[in-house]
């Protein structure tokens, strides 16, 4: 495998995940496209988009994030890679992202109910305690 466009410690990741995973370079059909979006001419002229298709499972990448033809191939393969490990029953980085921001958005209502005292945890109205304005909460 070509070493590309990112440190060592990244191009031995990708390595090891490819090891992991049982992707071998042979297994991977890669194709280069005129990619699209901001850049300008440069992008108009050289073939910086990464297509992969990896032969066995039929799953297809389409990397164009950078304008560099060495680091698309490495992300693309990243993103074949997450995209193996979530087809596999594992959780991808994105699924993982947005459970934790789920559990900070509860986090964040329940604060709330209990900083203002207008919804309970089961949804219902609360009453405001004596000593409080009803209007304001605020104590009195």
């Amino acid at each position: 495998m070509a070493d590309f466009a990112v440190s060592e410690e990244k191009n031995r990741w990708l390595k090891e995940k490819m090891e992991q995973f049982g992707v071998a370079e042979k297994d991977l059909e890669e194709r280069f496209v005129h990619a699209s979006g901001r850049g300008g001419q440069h992008v108009n002229k050289s073939s910086s988009c990464v297509y992969i298709k990896h032969l066995p499972t039929g799953i297809e990448v389409k990397c164009m994030e950078s304008r560099s033809q060495s680091l698309n191939r490495f992300l693309a393969r990243r993103l074949l890679l997450e995209k193996l490990e979530g087809a596999g029953g594992g959780k991808t980085r994105k699924e993982m992202a947005a459970e934790k921001l789920k559990r900070q958005k509860s986090r964040r209502k329940r604060r709330g109910t209990v900083k203002y005292g207008t919804v309970a945890a089961d949804g219902e109205e609360m009453e405001p305690e004596s000593g409080e304005d009803a209007a304001t909460g605020q104590d009195l």
